[in-house]
């Protein structure tokens, strides 16, 4: 973490602390400190850092309440820092192995003293916040189990077999706090339940149930009964709260399986949905659904933000949600009603056999997506010539429609902003007194598309339906945000592959359901023999499904028997160096296999072989054209495909293969829904070197905007700065160097006069570079008497 320090100040700004997550309830990521401004603030030098010691994610947005910081390890301990020196005042160790991220705590004073809420995995506890003790007249011995709300009366009753895990902190309101947390994306998972709290007994005071039981309103819009087994529609972001009309604002995300509905026809409300709930009795007063039956993963990414506006000649108590999908809502708070007109936009219908795709999704009229909505030839990577004639040439093996195209059996879809968005989970930050939002956004292509369940064994059945939606069908995964399990018995004891199953760790949530004979089964499967991982270059490559049967093919098999045996082995199992084929169809397409059965690649010659004979190698191997689309029978066809996995469109040396910008900073009016200004945020120190700066990057964490006109912002994955933005112009007015990439949201704070702003920093998301995680705060030159 980092944090800053400034000059002297007058008496009534001598001590500020960020006491809530995000800076505040309204979620405005907003300071009214100006000792640092935009004159000074490149005079900032490190004032303290504290390393944690350990290897990991921290994505925490720490809390300072009075001289004390709390936050987070990335073995998500709990932690108590000096906030003046950053040394350490207490350690919280659960004892509950965790690999789940942790975006910060919720502080409470009971009267007499602090309480520290922090969630690890599906436990919420509460702490001393002086001590770090565990307070045990809450709950059970001072922690509740997220889990037991999660059951289902007289369905889902062993609730130990439910996955959640409190990722994000709650909200506190009068004497209770309200969570949500993070689920599976796919079958089985719990409903996506609001949980409120008592803050001193740990009792359960209401529930929301985003996925309606009989009677409740939005049971319609799902098939009947889907709440036996529907899952997720869930919370994960966190919320935000405007105490003044108790009214709290909590965004979900898509039901399960993420990407396949054909077990859930109808606009599965109140997943995907920014909901407005009377925070006494958790009843909904309004909601807005931004993606209707989404198939894209399109939650909503973070927080909602809270400002007020003048709007139509009346001054406005307003809402800002942002989304994955590049689009910015504006709502009047307390009605719901938008603040500018949102229209109902038709797309192309689905042609997967059981899907039936909503018609229209919603779209609006302003502000202007601020991220790209359609990739083109024209927009693709110029890098390097190499890198776009590659990038050209898979392009074109890709299905491309734009937003709300639906995917396709058997071929991959571009899908621009990726699963990534667009915006994600740091959220904006605002400008009360200017109206103005500032936004940080990722411009990143991925693909995805669907495959036939069709598993060989019970382990690779476990597997498909469990892991391939990350780790891909061919469990080649695409590194380093998915790591291949290929081989993963080299790497890893079976011991430790099933805690990481049982535990989760960085994006993989936890699955505690897959015990017993199921466990055994899918650990035995992975650490079978499998395909190989594909080349680099292929990675980004569309998978493709065949309808053929080899063993029906004999022409398929003849010319396999007689141009690739020697080298690829009689089943396609692949004789050393040369590798594998089992599993092609799901790595690569039969343009890309024809390219190179025709021009060899590596050891492999050129090989003659065209019309017919070389169609019928191609069906052989897996490769052949996608399935025609079939009516649509939602009983018949339900759970009937898994998707390939999440790819990002990298070209052979691993950059984005669209033209940059590849991350930007952006500042919207929120009068007018106007473009202020719209600058690239981050680099490639390697493209950096060589003269190809400003490209921006990936980037995770949000800003934090002050009075003075000065905005920070760590959040870039690769070049490891922490930077400062005039917040009138977006000129770069400072940067520092971070032990590691400061992908989380920074806090901003005062003590005896004196301004910090701190970052926590970690390498998570490169797992290839040295890892560690480090608190680093920043300050003015200290010009007291010593």
């Amino acid at each position: 973490m980092v944090a800053f320090v400034s000059a002297p100040i007058c008496l009534a700004q001598s001590q500020t602390g960020w006491p809530v997550y995000n800076g505040g309830l309204d979620g405005d990521h907003y300071s009214k400190l100006t000792q640092i401004n935009r004159d000074n603030v490149h005079l900032l030098q490190q004032a303290w850092s504290y390393d944690t010691g350990e290897q990991g994610a921290i994505q925490t947005n720490p809390l300072i309440v009075g001289r004390t910081l709390y936050a987070y390890t990335p073995k998500t301990e709990v932690i108590a820092l000096d906030a003046v020196n950053g040394k350490l005042k207490w350690k919280f160790d659960s004892g509950i192995v965790a690999g789940q991220p942790a975006r910060g705590v919720t502080y409470w004073n009971d009267g007499q003293r602090g309480r520290i809420y922090a969630g690890v995995m599906n436990f919420l506890f509460c702490l001393d916040a002086e001590t770090g003790k565990v307070i045990t007249s809450f709950g059970e011995n001072g922690h509740i189990d997220l889990r037991k709300g999660l059951v289902i009366d007289g369905l889902k009753t062993d609730f130990s077999a439910l996955s959640i895990a409190l990722t994000t902190p709650g909200v506190i309101y009068k004497d209770m706090i309200i969570v949500g947390g993070r689920e599976p994306e796919a079958h089985p998972a719990p409903p996506g339940y609001i949980q409120a709290f008592d803050l001193r007994t740990g009792q359960l005071r209401w529930v929301f149930h985003t996925i309606p039981l009989p009677g409740e309103p939005g049971y319609e819009t799902w098939p009947k009964d889907a709440y036996k087994n529907a899952g997720a529609a869930n919370n994960w972001t966190g919320m935000t709260l405007d105490a003044e009309h108790g009214i709290l604002y909590a965004p979900t995300g898509s039901a399960v399986m993420d990407f396949y509905g054909g077990d859930r026809l109808g606009n599965d409300l109140y997943a995907n949905s920014l909901l407005a709930l009377d925070t006494k009795t958790g009843k909904r007063l309004w909601h807005f659904q931004g993606v209707h039956h989404d198939i894209w993963d399109r939650d909503f990414p973070s927080p909602p933000a809270l400002f007020s506006v003048e709007h139509n000649g009346k001054r406005i108590d307003a809402i800002a949600q942002t989304t994955k999908q590049g689009y910015l809502y504006l709502f009047n708070r307390i009605t719901g009603e938008p603040l500018f007109p949102i229209h109902e936009l038709k797309y192309p219908p689905s042609t997967v056999p059981g899907e039936l795709t909503s018609p229209t999704q919603p779209k609006p009229d302003a502000p202007e997506p601020y991220a790209r909505q359609q990739l083109t030839e024209d927009t693709l990577t110029t890098r390097t010539p190499e890198a776009h004639d590659w990038a050209v040439k898979t392009f074109r093996t890709f299905r491309n429609g734009g937003q709300f195209y639906p995917f396709a059996v058997g071929q991959q879809t571009i899908i621009l902003p990726g699963f990534d968005g667009g915006g994600e989970w740091g959220g904006p930050a605002i400008d009360p007194v200017h109206a103005v939002i500032y936004i940080n956004a990722t411009e990143m292509a991925w693909t995805g598309g669907l495959v036939p369940s069709k598993a060989g064994s019970p382990g690779e059945a476990v597997y498909q339906s469990q892991c391939a939606m990350c780790h891909g069908i061919d469990r080649a995964g695409a590194p380093p945000a998915f790591p291949s399990l290929v081989d993963i018995e080299k790497r890893m004891p079976a011991d430790k592959v099933i805690d990481k199953i049982h535990q989760g760790v960085g994006r993989m949530p936890s699955f505690p359901n897959i015990e017993g004979k199921r466990l055994n089964a899918l650990v035995s499967y992975l650490r079978s023999a499998g395909a190989a991982a594909p080349p680099k270059e292929l990675q980004a490559a569309p998978a493709a499904e065949s309808t053929a049967k080899t063993a029906t093919d004999p022409a398929g098999a003849k010319a396999y028997s007689e141009e690739c045996a020697a080298c690829h082995g009689d089943h396609l199992e692949g004789v050393a160096p040369s590798p594998p084929l089992v599993g092609l169809g799901a790595r690569m397409n039969a343009a890309q296999t024809t390219d190179i059965i025709q021009k060899g690649k590596n050891q492999m010659p050129a090989m003659d072989v065209k019309g017919s004979e070389l169609e019928a190698l191609l069906r052989f191997l897996a490769v052949a054209p996608a399935v025609k689309p079939q009516e649509a029978n939602p009983e018949e066809w339900s759970n009937k495909y898994i998707f390939t996995g999440y790819r990002k469109f990298l070209d052979p040396d691993g950059y984005p293969a669209i033209a940059p910008p590849w991350g930007t900073l952006n500042a919207i009016d929120l009068k007018t829904g106007r473009y202020l200004w719209k600058v690239p945020l981050g680099n490639y120190p390697a493209l950096a070197e060589k003269g190809m700066t400003n490209t921006g990057t990936e980037n995770y964490g949000g800003p934090v905007v002050t009075a003075s006109g000065v905005l920070f912002i760590g959040a870039t994955v690769y070049d490891h700065k922490l930077r400062a933005f005039n917040t009138r112009d977006g000129k770069l007015l400072w940067q520092a160097d971070l032990p590691f990439a400061g992908v989380a949201t920074p806090s901003t704070y005062m003590i005896d006069g004196r301004q910090y702003v701190v970052i926590a920093a970690s390498n998570a998301r490169t797992p290839s570079a040295p890892q560690g995680g480090v608190y680093v705060a920043f300050a003015l030159p200290d010009t007291s008497p010593k």
